[in-house]
C-alpha cells in the first residue's frame, strides 16, 4: 500500500439503510482516484489507532474527490491514506 497524509475536510452522509450509514469524506488532497479503495488511519483525541476502510473513491460533478467510508471522521481530523493494490 502506498501512503500519503491530509486532513479531513468535509463529511456528509450518503446513505442510512437498516441502521447502516454510509458517509463521504472530502480530503485537502488525495491520492486516490474515481473506483480506488484502500484505507485511512487517524488517532482519535483518546490516543487509540482508528483504520477506517475505504469502500469507493467518487468524484462529483464539482470535481470534488469524496472517499466512501462506513465510519465517519470529523473535519480537521489528520489521516494517513493507503491505497489499495490488487
Amino acid at each position: 500500500m502506498s501512503g500519503f497524509t491530509a486532513v479531513v475536510t468535509d463529511i456528509r452522509e450518503e446513505s442510512r439503510i437498516a441502521g447502516r450509514h454510509r458517509w463521504q469524506i472530502a480530503l485537502d488532497h488525495t491520492d486516490f482516484s474515481p473506483g480506488t479503495t484502500g484505507e485511512l488511519q487517524a488517532v482519535a483525541r483518546s490516543g487509540a489507532r482508528l483504520v477506517v476502510p475505504v469502500l469507493d473513491t467518487i468524484v462529483d460533478l464539482t470535481g470534488q474527490v469524496w472517499h466512501v467510508v462506513e465510519k465517519p471522521l470529523a473535519a480537521g481530523t489528520t489521516v494517513t491514506g493507503h491505497l489499495r493494490f490488487e
